[in-house]
């Protein structure tokens, strides 16, 4: 039987390519239902290709386009976060591929656990932002957490019939995006084009920016700690301009893992949605003889702060992660809107980090109180700048 998939978030950068390895594989996967936020052009479009029950679009000011277009399709079309919900309740789908970005995608990702789905985890501030609560769901319910991040499943891979206790810490690789050989004091001249011209991967707005900013590697570290049930200190990050390694295990004999690949998201697409088979595919082949020299350095935590910032808030714990989050998709927004430079937006996340009270060991509705005023506060910090 073909493995029946939610996708969430699927006229997005991964969305796209995971409906790019579905139509690799007619007969072993089979979409169930597409998940979109604001674009009803290309939800319809892949509506019509890929024949699910349901589609949803988060923008109800989108209904009655999507509606239209889908004039005549045997499919049922909804609107709302709270319908997202719901129709993930009602899906037979064995898989949820959680693909929104953001802070946004945590409710369908919790509704998908509750229904006792498997979810491969693309959206990574899912656990930044409530960890804790994610996995005990998980356990709870039976379900897997495979993830899609490229670094964390080649960590995946390599754990892969090893002893978890075994394992003395692990690296994460980043590339250093557009700007790791730009003095610091050059960063504060950069635009937002400039920032989105990452030199290896194919991502949205969102995850470029902080790619160049090296949050995406700190929300990796954060996501890295419940993922694999490690403590901060066992989590390192090491710059790989080339980003064909995707991330090393260490072991405590003395022994290291690594797992290697072209720097292309489907690859850890595929290896989720057929996990635990590992399926033959036409994917692009690794040429060693074209990648002759493989650099590591260690990253500047001066220049790139907000990755200090990110392990800073991981070592506190509680509802700092939910709170660099949201003050970090404040900060983005308004750099990408030119109403920030680039060197601000650290800023930004660390004003909040001070300034929100910290709770230990806060429950949903605490964080989403946290992620309000950080917002809030961040909102409200960019507006004393000047740009």
């Amino acid at each position: 039987m073909p493995v029946r998939i939610a996708l969430l978030g699927s006229t997005g950068s991964i969305g796209t390519q995971t409906l790019d390895v579905i139509s690799r594989f007619p007969g072993k996967f089979e979409v169930d239902l597409l998940a979109a936020g604001a674009n009803a052009g290309l939800l319809a479009i892949q509506a019509r290709i890929f024949h699910p029950r349901t589609v949803i679009i988060s923008d109800r000011s989108q209904y009655a386009k999507l509606k239209e277009e889908l004039a005549g399709v045997a499919v049922k079309v909804l609107a709302g976060d709270n319908e997202l919900e719901d129709a993930l309740a009602e899906s037979d789908s064995r898989v949820a591929l959680a693909a929104i970005v953001g802070y946004s995608g945590l409710r369908s990702t919790l509704s998908a656990l509750r229904s006792g789905k498997n979810i491969a985890l693309a959206n990574k501030e899912t656990l930044v932002v409530a960890g804790d609560i994610i996995t005990k769901l998980a356990a709870e319910k039976g379900c897997s957490l495979l993830p899609v991040d490229s670094e964390h499943s080649a960590i995946f891979q390599c754990l892969a019939g090893e002893d978890r206790d075994s394992v003395e810490n692990i690296t994460l690789t980043a590339s250093g995006g557009p700007f790791l050989k730009m003095p610091l004091e050059s960063l504060q001249h950069v635009k937002p084009e400039d920032a989105l011209k990452h030199p290896n991967w194919s991502m949205g707005d969102k995850v470029t920016i902080d790619s160049a900013t090296m949050m995406n590697k700190g929300l990796e570290v954060i996501e890295a700690r419940w993922l694999f049930n490690l403590k901060p200190e066992q989590i390192k990050v090491i710059i790989h301009p080339q980003s064909i390694i995707h991330s090393f295990v260490h072991f405590t004999d003395g022994s290291v893992k690594a797992q290697l690949g072209m720097p292309d998201m489907r690859l850890p697409i595929l290896y989720a949605l057929g996990y635990p088979e590992r399926l033959a595919s036409d994917l692009p082949r690794l040429d060693l003889s074209k990648y002759p020299e493989f650099t590591f350095t260690e990253p500047d935590f001066n220049k790139f702060r907000n990755l200090a910032l990110a392990y800073k808030a991981l070592e506190k714990g509680g509802n700092m992660p939910c709170v660099l989050n949201a003050s970090n998709e404040v900060a983005v927004r308004a750099f990408l809107e030119r109403k920030i430079s680039l060197v601000r937006m650290p800023d930004i996340v660390e004003a909040a980090l001070e300034n929100i009270p910290y709770l230990s060991a806060p429950g949903l509705e605490e964080l989403e109180q946290s992620d309000r005023e950080a917002r809030r506060m961040a909102g409200e910090f960019i507006n004393t700048l000047k740009r």
